[in-house]
């Protein structure tokens, strides 16, 4: 592994950085010194919504392209601040008429199309909690997540409603579905055309305390159910905040983020605090293609590119002759996250680019970038790099105790930010578990080094990270064993160099079933279809028997450690 630092000479810098000198911003910083870089309402109030789109939509920036979107067919279309603002009041009145008030759920089930951007903020506006879902979930991950949450409205296309259409009578609380492809009303859906064309561009827009909830995410662990996860309205700050220093967003920027709002990600920094800081957008709602991605970079002067490390690994997989067809000169910032980006894929944009990758740390309860590298700051290629001003960071013991630099532990987060979850849906005790000695603890084991910067070891747990998605095992395992031919089955992350980690499953199967090369694809669609596209066993072993304690639970560091060749260790808790 290459240990040579990347200096931030002048060259490396196409632009001045928003945060110029770390050290001392970071020495100084308060959250309440930044309060000022957004728009509050009378009585200390405040609204996501209104911050990212509204007041850049009545101000100098109305007529500024907001979005530019292009569609999986090659369909384009361009949204001013002003119009996402008119959308947005449009939704939100239609969701007036239909009876939604402050606090009920209203989920979007679609891919990345317009309507998934101006509808999050016009549910944030009336008050509502806004939750998104991917859309390669099956019916299964739907269920789950919609039952938990007890989602009054649906938001969808026709296509995605066939899954709901299978769960629908276990959705009791689910009054309205609303679809965005189609004409017709019916008792239990409704057009969201139709009811658009008819509906007020004005608003008022809910006036809300700093920690009333905005959005919600469902965030997967290593055993039981996945975990509603609620952000505040205030989370928006912090948003704002990393997006104009670890971003580095200008007003003059076009950026692009390749996640989908599915994900924490696609958020916090495609929707609230990109917006906030009046970035023009860049969506593409089609699938990956190396080509394509270049073709987008310089068909929309991107500026500012924020990718997932698998990503990365396959556009290196594609060769350095292709980026050379395109014309890429005015990309100046580029980011990562999703996992940790090896050192290579640092290099190699500084190679094929010109400028590194930045990569940078957080997760879905932390609610935006903690860890970063910055475009001011020296790059140690490998590393997450060092706290955002604000953060205080540390690597603690299972106690809470501080470790010195260069030892291994818990990476640990000081409570308080503005972004940091406000509580797990149902689940008050599943919160404070994330709490030890007054740190939040995150999960991941790191380490810092000497020099303050911050090393990704592993997972503490047992999730696995797959494309820069966050696969919970039980969800694959349970899904696994609604096919007919299974009866048992435990889930494991096996390192993969493309996707970072892959799903291998091991299987035991009824009795009088054979493990065929057939049924393991048999299986394989089973998993797509019912859980999610990306959340299926790349490899399937048909085994006997699984490790598990006593208690029953199956111990997946043991098929880890068997698959991986690693020491096996203690066996005294397991089933003999």
């Amino acid at each position: 592994m290459n240990k040579e630092i990347i200096k931030k000479t002048k060259d490396l810098l196409k632009k001045e950085p928003n945060l110029k000198n770390y050290a001392s911003v970071y020495k100084a910083f308060e959250w309440r010194k930044a309060y000022h870089e957004l728009d509050w309402f009378p009585n200390n109030r405040i609204n996501a919504a209104h911050n990212a789109i509204d007041r850049h939509a009545q101000g100098d920036r109305k007529s500024k392209v907001a979005l530019f979107w292009e569609g999986e067919k090659g369909e384009k279309k361009k949204y001013t601040f002003l119009e996402l603002m008119e959308l947005s009041n449009k939704f939100a009145n239609v969701l007036r008429k239909l009876g939604v008030e402050r606090g009920d759920r209203v989920f979007f089930f679609l891919p990345r199309v317009p309507e998934l951007y101006y509808g999050f903020l016009g549910t944030l506006k009336t008050g509502a909690i806004a939750g998104t879902l991917f859309s390669a979930f099956g019916e299964k991950a739907l269920l789950d997540r919609l039952q938990n949450s007890a989602a009054k409205i649906l938001v969808t296309n026709k296509e995605l409603k066939k899954r709901l259409d299978k769960i629908r009578d276990k959705l009791p609380r689910l009054e309205k579905v609303l679809l965005i492809d189609s004409e017709e009303n019916t008792p239990k859906s409704v057009s969201l055309p139709k009811a658009m064309a008819k509906a007020s561009e004005e608003f008022r827009t809910a006036h809300m305390k700093p920690t009333e909830p905005a959005f919600m995410l469902y965030t997967s662990g290593t055993t039981g159910k996945p975990k509603g996860v609620i952000h505040q309205h205030l989370a928006i700050l912090h948003e704002h905040m990393s997006a104009k220093w670890v971003l580095d967003i200008h007003e003059d920027d076009i950026y692009w983020c390749t996640a989908d709002p599915g994900w924490v990600t696609g958020i916090a920094y495609e929707i609230l605090g990109t917006w906030s800081n009046g970035a023009a957008t860049v969506v593409y709602q089609g699938r990956f293609n190396p080509e394509k991605w270049y073709e987008i970079l310089q068909e929309y002067d991107v500026t500012v590119w924020y990718t997932a490390p698998t990503a990365v690994r396959m556009l290196i997989a594609a060769g350095d002759e292709l980026p050379k067809k395109f014309d890429l000169r005015q990309l100046r910032h580029l980011c990562s996250v999703g996992e940790p980006l090896n050192p290579e894929g640092v290099w190699w944009g500084l190679k094929v680019f010109g400028i590194p990758f930045h990569d940078n740390w957080w997760q879905t309860e932390t609610g935006g970038i903690l860890i970063a590298n910055y475009p001011s700051m020296d790059i140690k290629p490998g590393s997450m790099g060092k706290p955002l001003p604000g953060i205080k960071a540390a690597i603690v013991d299972d106690k809470g105790k501080v470790l010195p630099p260069m030892q291994e532990g818990n990476l640990a987060i000081k409570p308080g930010w503005p972004s940091m979850m406000q509580k797990i849906w149902r689940r008050p005790q599943k919160y404070e578990s994330y709490f030890v000695n007054n740190w939040y603890i995150s999960g991941d084991r790191a380490y810092m080094d000497k020099d303050g910067y911050f090393w990704f070891i592993g997972r503490a747990d047992d999730v696995i990270k797959t494309s820069g998605e966050r696969v919970g095992p039980f969800e694959v395992e349970s899904a696994l064993v609604e096919h007919p031919s299974i009866i048992e089955a435990g889930v494991i992350g096996k390192p993969d160099p493309m996707r970072g980690e892959i799903i291998k499953a091991f299987v035991i199967l009824k009795e009088g079933e054979r493990g065929t090369e057939e049924l393991k694809e048999n299986i394989k669609k089973f998993v797509k279809k019912h859980l999610a596209g990306h959340a299926y066993p790349r490899e399937i072993e048909f085994v006997k028997f699984l490790p598990k304690t006593r208690s029953g639970k199956i111990v997946r560091r043991f098929l880890k450690a068997k698959e991986m060749g690693l020491p096996i260790g203690d066996t005294s808790t397991l089933v003999k």
